[in-house]
């Protein structure tokens, strides 16, 4: 049974727009025509543009390469990139993936847990002020025809790890969440959300998706998006979590 029948055995199907806040602020973006409006694009606060819908710099799998391990970038943003078009293969609460065996325990424990959780047969409490966040897979889609490969980790969440294409719907490295949790300080802007992988076992300082603070994405080589701890405050002339605060629009580039 695939990923998506079991989460939607777990929970009603929701929609792009309901499940995804990060897509919530406009339908105005994605990547290529053939893509259209299926497809979406997701990038980082620092390069949102002065109106925050407005992307320079928008999610690439470098070089166009569809196979296991391609890094994951920043490139500016085009409706004629298919390196730009990206789906949502899944979606729901966080307690939907966990239903689904996509998510430990513990993941669930802290971001999709309604008072209590069974874990092995027992009940076992929720943190206090859990939520059930919102999760989903971003799946690669060039020109609207999907990979099978989704936005992801190689290996489980450490500081420092790399994204890059993996296979969709098979481990807990290629889950997020968006990270609504107000136990561990998360930075809030509206619209914005730290994504949390979900393979992530740092609860205090968990680890999200980021772009690196001392690239650009014209840098060569290409600066790879990566996972480390969330930020707890701001150093420098910008605030560090506007390379870890994502959001993703629906449609096609201008």
């Amino acid at each position: 049974m695939s990923i998506k029948t079991r989460v939607l055995a777990a929970a009603a199907a929701v929609t792009v727009a309901g499940t995804l806040a990060l897509a919530g602020a406009s339908a105005a973006t994605a990547a290529t025509p053939s893509c259209g409006g299926s497809c979406i694009n997701t990038y980082p606060r620092i390069y949102a543009g002065q109106s925050l819908n407005a992307p320079q710099f928008v999610a690439d799998v470098f070089r166009q390469g569809s196979k296991v391990g391609q890094p994951v970038i920043l490139f500016r943003s085009s409706n004629t990139d298919p390196a730009e078009d990206w789906t949502i293969t899944e979606q729901g609460k966080v307690s939907d993936f966990y239903a689904a065996g996509m998510v430990s325990a513990a993941f669930a424990l802290h971001y999709g847990c309604h008072g209590s959780i069974a874990v092995q047969g027992a009940q076992v409490p929720c943190d206090q002020g859990a939520v059930d966040d919102n999760a989903w897979e971003l799946q690669y889609a060039p020109f609207g025809v999907d990979s099978g490969l989704c936005m992801g980790l190689a290996a489980t969440a450490v500081a420092g790890e790399k994204v890059s294409l993996q296979p969709c719907g098979v481990t807990a490295r290629t889950v997020w969440a968006e990270d609504t949790n107000p136990n561990d300080q998360s930075p809030v802007t509206p619209g914005f959300y730290a994504a949390i992988n979900g393979s992530d076992t740092n609860f205090s300082h968990p680890f999200v998706l980021t772009y690196p603070g001392n690239g650009y994405p014209t840098d060569k080589p290409r600066p790879e998006l990566f996972v480390t701890n969330l930020a707890q405050f701001s150093q420098g002339p910008t605030f560090d979590d506007d390379y870890q605060l994502w959001t993703a629009f629906q449609g096609v580039l201008p």
